[in-house]
């Protein structure tokens, strides 16, 4: 029998952010067939899947999906096509260099807790999106 977090494609994000938890509020909303699952970089689940967060750093949203490990812009981007329908249209981004991609993501990034604000701690899923979240 498969484990859940392997039949799931899984979003690791950072938990205290305001930015990522308004991005998997969007995502749980949009994720009309609930495939996707979540758990924060901060977690367990991460570290039980080997992700070294000293080398992803906090600053970056984890996409594992079929065994590969997305990071960045291209988490960003195979999440919003996981979705299916239109958003499929979002890999119409991928024609655009990782290395300019990567560079607005990154920007984004070292400002997200100044325009979107850092809460104390990890967010708790509400009862109706538990079955959706990983620790």
């Amino acid at each position: 029998m498969d484990k859940p977090i392997d039949k799931h494609p899984l979003v690791l994000f950072d938990g205290v952010c305001g930015l990522c938890n308004r991005f998997v509020d969007r995502l749980l909303r949009w994720d009309r067939e609930h495939v996707l699952r979540f758990a924060p970089l901060q977690g367990t689940t991460a570290t039980q899947r080997g992700i070294d967060i000293t080398h992803a750093g906090m600053d970056t949203v984890l996409f594992v999906d079929g065994g590969i490990t997305y990071e960045r812009s291209d988490a960003a981007i195979r999440i919003a096509m996981r979705l299916g329908g239109l958003w499929r249209m979002t890999a119409a981004l991928l024609i655009f260099p990782r290395g300019l991609r990567n560079a607005v993501y990154d920007w984004i990034a070292r400002n997200r807790y100044r325009w979107f604000g850092k809460h104390d701690s990890c967010r708790i899923p509400t009862p109706a999106e538990r079955a959706y979240f990983l620790p």
